[in-house]
């Protein structure tokens, strides 16, 4: 029998009204944002309930609102859920599995999120750094790219999100992002886009917010996870909790090595992936995955009490 993982989503999932039928529907899961509401000291469920969208993109509100909607999954349907044998969460999502696996509690992962977000919001000025998607290009040809970018501006541009097959995100100064598109556009690159955040993720440009979250991470106690976690910036199985620490500091500057995840979770016999939260993106990278190695695979999302039906 093939073995289940569990995946959470990072940030650009959020919308209003996210998680609202959930609550609804399961006490537990408004047990979660009663928990919420008290840790930050203000009314993330009316926020995710009812908005502005523009207050809930801010990334101080973004990453605990996530963060809380897949907790409220877990909480209220994981004795429903076939158990995970490894667990996965993209960017921000990565706390998201550490709670869900109780490695990490709740309480101390919603307001580390919540710091998490201002500080990697403050760490660059609006408008000085970018991220942008490409789309059909290899990872070589990509990182040449960004080369030739950092050549050309005198700035930073890296590799950002590998996030699938000829997915992938680059992040760095604005005018470094502008060119290495402009070197991907000579180099046969014909799906390339900006992206509309706030600030460059995932680049050398986070250093300030590492060094921000550090001693804070270092203030966490961290336990043994139930199930192994496939961490982002290395794309490894970890259990360890000075590693998983380590993990979360890391994966602030770090590249997000989401198709390396995958190919690691099908390589272990992965055939059931269950994405927890708001959202569709990662059960439709896992399935894309999947079906370009010749792996037949199961990949739902569960986001809500109607979704339950899916599993059957």
């Amino acid at each position: 029998m093939g073995k289940v993982a569990w995946l959470f989503p990072g940030q650009g999932s959020q919308s209003v009204g996210m998680g609202s039928a959930l609550a609804r529907a399961e006490p537990a899961a408004r047990a979660v944002l009663q928990e919420a509401d008290a840790a930050l000291g203000f009314e993330l469920s009316k926020l995710m309930a009812e908005g502005p969208e523009e207050t809930l993109k801010l990334t101080e509100h973004t990453q605990p609102a996530i963060l809380a909607h897949s907790s409220m999954v877990v909480r209220a349907f994981g004795d429903r859920l076939p158990k995970p044998d490894f667990a996965a969460g993209h960017s921000l999502g990565e706390y998201s599995a550490l709670v869900a696996i109780s490695a990490l509690t709740f309480n101390a992962a919603v307001t580390t999120v919540r710091e998490r977000g201002r500080a990697m919001q403050v760490a660059v000025p609006v408008g000085v750094g970018a991220m942008a998607a490409i789309l059909g290009m290899s990872a070589a040809d990509v990182e040449a790219a960004c080369l030739q970018g950092s050549e050309q501006s005198g700035k930073i541009v890296v590799p950002a999100n590998f996030n699938g097959p000829g997915q992938i995100v680059i992040a760095g100064h604005a005018e470094a992002v502008e060119a290495a598109m402009e070197a991907a556009r000579a180099m046969g690159g014909r799906k390339l886009m900006k992206l509309p955040v706030s600030a460059p993720f995932h680049s050398p440009l986070m250093a300030p917010a590492q060094r921000h979250m550090t001693p804070i991470l270092d203030g966490i106690a961290f336990a043994n996870p139930l199930c192994p976690l496939v961490n982002n910036v290395d794309a490894a199985l970890v259990s360890e909790p000075v590693a998983l620490r380590d993990g979360l500091v890391r994966q602030i500057s770090g590249a997000v090595r989401w198709e390396a995840t995958m190919a690691l979770l099908l390589q272990q016999g992965v055939t059931t992936f269950l994405e927890l939260g708001p959202g569709k993106v990662l059960s439709g990278l896992a399935k894309r995955q999947a079906k370009e190695a010749g792996i037949e695979v199961s990949a739902f999302a569960i986001g809500g009490p109607e979704d339950l039906a899916q599993l059957g």
